[in-house]
């Protein structure tokens, strides 16, 4: 057997009362299993935070999960952390720790700050090292400038394990290194500028999609190992790729070796089911208000950022944290301090998650999902916001997809659902999702939400992504939409790649890469993509032809956009549009040409007529085709 537990500790009389007041950031450099050496021999420290238990022991191969063989020992200073250093145990060593409860049980619980776990469905921790040598140095120097608010942001959001499988073995998934081959030439094809991973932590039950989180500070063992998914990110980064990560500081499941009742008590979740249990995901809620959890969560976010170079964290179910009453009937949740609904404790914990997320890396961006109509998501805390860079844009997306899934001939009558938008889309800093939630549970495959035979299919999603890549906002789009996949998401498969054979996905395919080419090289598109500025509405009204034009603004008037869609299949040979200004306006994007699969109804270029039409001096005669979109921009030598 091992010798038994030594006395050492990696905390200082400082980190313990940071720990304590909730203001440790780095809590991972602290907390966990850290091989080291101790009085000349090579082992690793253990830590872990169980105030309420009696005794807390290491278990593992090397003692034969004997709880008795390797007690760690108590801190002195009520801090109620049991640490110690084990001598010969080394990195790849899987463990565990009992932990001893009050009422008599033996728990075996997983450690919350493991580096690594074991492939699910094992459930033990893996002593390991997050050492990395990186080579992304030029891309961490200037990715302020790519993850700024005023440049082009084109979001592919993917999940790993059914982006695509082994070829040859379709059960099998391709490691963190495999999905880097294969992963970044077609990014780069494609032209978006960031990949966002739905989460990738460990979870045991892989239809949660990794929202049922139990290793916060480990990647899946399902991919590779931690130094796998850091080459992953390294080379995204090399190929001047961003990367956003899925986090989820808004529950975790109550499987036995998690979180849960983790010293037999409710230590990290709140006591009282209605306010510490979560009805719609069966899962349990942080205790926001306990300091410790606090120090975990945002020094969870600083390792994601810290440890794996990461450029930014969309937070997932913001909403589901602000409210108390989220998903709860009358009499099911319990009032705030003052009498109100809002979650205090959370708004307070969120606003200081983004202060130290900023504070440390002002070169990121925190994203938030949230539904509701809560003011100052995206505004300075200062400001009393709640500090986020971005916000999803769930009223446009709920709004798009409800006008555009409507039979194409009725759509006069829901005009208002695809101009509303922008009567609110510069009160935050917003991104336009279409997300992996749009795709699933009987919802359909985006393409396959449009109406009419095959072709208005495919020529409506053409329209929807031309109004999307055009309308203020950055911009999320989920894997398999950027080639019209036709089936609904299968966590549990590989996309359906054998569709980019055909001439409608290969169209679409081609189109997504056309908008990503504009929406990156034409600066009215972004410049300016969160103010009033930005925007300016030609026709608004003509909801009788379902047309709609409008005018995207840069910071220099040449490099203005002029936006036209006909939402239905009819085509208009002689619509006039109102222009901002004489001279000739050229059409550098038609969603309707032949080669991304439409009717070919073309126009490249009109000349502006001194005639007064939807309020400007000069208009033209365009040639509008059938469900399809024009971007036109003036020619600046005739201005």
């Amino acid at each position: 057997m091992l010798n038994s537990v030594q006395a050492y500790s990696k905390f200082s009389d400082f980190d313990i009362s940071l720990f304590r007041a909730g203001k440790h950031y780095k809590l991972y450099e602290k907390f966990g299993a850290h091989e080291l050496q101790f009085n000349q021999q090579i082992g690793t420290y253990f830590a872990v935070w169980a105030p309420n238990a009696d005794a807390v022991s290491v278990i593992g191969n090397f003692n034969g999960w004997n709880r008795f063989s390797h007690p760690l020992l108590l801190r002195w200073d009520q801090s109620g952390i049991w640490e110690g250093f084990i001598p010969q145990v080394k990195n790849g060593e899987i463990y565990k720790y009992a932990i001893s409860t009050k009422t008599g049980e033996v728990l075996e619980k997983g450690d919350p700050f493991a580096f690594q776990w074991e492939e699910p469905p094992l459930t033990a921790s893996v002593v390991n090292t997050t050492w990395y040598e990186w080579k992304d140095n030029d891309w961490m120097t200037i990715r302020h400038l790519k993850n700024a608010l005023n440049v082009p942001l084109a979001v592919y959001e993917m999940h790993l394990g059914s982006w695509m499988r082994n070829i040859s073995n379709p059960s099998k998934f391709l490691t963190y290194e495999e999905i880097a081959e294969k992963l970044i030439p077609y990014i780069l094809e494609a032209g978006f500028t960031h990949v966002e991973f739905m989460p990738v932590m460990e979870h045991p039950y892989s239809p949660s999609w990794g929202y049922q989180i139990t290793g916060f500070y480990a990647p899946t063992a399902r991919f590779g190992s931690p130094q796998g998914l850091m080459y992953l990110i390294e080379q995204l980064h090399l190929n001047d790729i961003g990367v956003i990560l899925d986090w989820v500081p808004s529950h975790f499941p109550g499987d036995a070796h998690g979180l849960h009742k983790f010293d037999g008590t409710f230590l990290y979740e709140h006591a009282d089911p209605k306010q510490g249990y979560h009805p719609d995901w069966n899962s349990y809620i942080f205790n926001y208000g306990r300091n410790e959890v606090r120090s975990f969560l945002i020094s969870n976010a600083i390792y994601w950022l810290d440890r794996y170079h990461v450029d930014g964290l969309r937070v997932d179910a913001v909403a589901s944290m602000l409210y108390l009453d989220y998903s709860r009937k009358e009499g099911e949740w319990i009032p705030n301090e003052l009498g109100g609904r809002e979650n205090l404790e959370a708004v307070s914990f969120l606003k200081e998650f983004n202060e130290t997320v900023y504070s440390e890396f002002p070169d990121v961006q925190t994203i938030a999902e949230e539904s509701t109509a809560w003011t100052g998501v995206s505004s300075p805390t200062f400001q009393n916001g709640l500090g986020f860079g971005m916000k999803w844009m769930m009223g446009w997306m709920n709004d798009t997809l409800d006008y555009f899934s409507g039979d194409s001939l009725f759509r006069r009558y829901d005009h208002g659902k695809i101009t509303f938008s922008t009567v609110y889309a510069f009160t935050e800093n917003f991104m336009l999702p279409l997300s992996h939630d749009e795709v699933v549970h009987g919802k359909k495959s985006l393409v396959y939400k449009m109406p009419g035979d095959n072709w208005q299919q495919f020529a409506n999603l053409r329209a929807l992504y031309l109004y999307m890549y055009t309308h203020p906002g950055t911009k999320l789009l989920f894997m398999g939409s950027e080639f019209a996949q036709t089936s609904e998401w299968n966590f549990n498969q590989s996309l359906d790649w054998h569709l980019m054979q055909y001439e409608p996905h290969i169209g679409i395919f081609k189109f997504i890469q056309k908008l990503n080419t504009i929406y990156k090289s034409e600066p009215a598109l972004y410049e300016v993509s969160f103010r009033q500025e930005g925007f300016e509405w030609i026709e608004y009204g003509d909801a009788q032809n379902s047309v709609l034009v409008y005018l995207r603004k840069g910071h220099h008037v040449d490099a203005n956009l002029l936006v036209i869609l006909n939402l239905t299949p009819v085509t208009h040979n002689d619509y006039r549009v109102g222009l901002p200004a004489s001279g000739q306006w050229d059409v550098i994007l038609n969603s309707d040409d032949l080669e991304f699969y439409g009717s070919g109804v073309v126009q490249d270029s009109v000349l502006s007529e001194p005639i007064a039409w939807m309020g400007h001096a000069h208009s033209a005669i365009i040639k509008l085709p059938p469900l399809g979109g024009l971007v036109l921009k003036r020619q600046p030598n005739l201005i």
